[in-house]
């Protein structure tokens, strides 16, 4: 595995070297094909690459929501100890 840390790249050493695990024994399971290590990192990173972004996006959006109905929450909690 390469000890190159990309800026894009959020996983930690554990995580991305289990997730080439996975993508070796997928495509010999799968498709009856032995991929090396290399292959397995230009696949990794081509999908961190392409989907990292877009799956930041949304999670920033998740959070937001959930930040949003939190406070709504609150607010009718903190109006409701001001009605008693």
């Amino acid at each position: 595995m390469s000890k190159i840390k990309r800026d894009w790249d959020p996983l930690s050493k554990e995580r991305r070297a289990g997730l080439l695990r996975e993508i070796i024994t997928y495509f010999k399971t799968s498709h009856d094909q032995d991929i090396g290590m290399l292959a397995a990192e230009d696949i990794l990173d081509f999908f961190l690459q392409s989907i990292g972004n877009d799956l930041y996006r949304k999670a920033i959006h998740d959070t937001k929501n959930v930040v949003k109905q939190n406070a709504e929450n609150l607010d009718v909690d903190l109006d409701l100890l001001i009605h008693t």
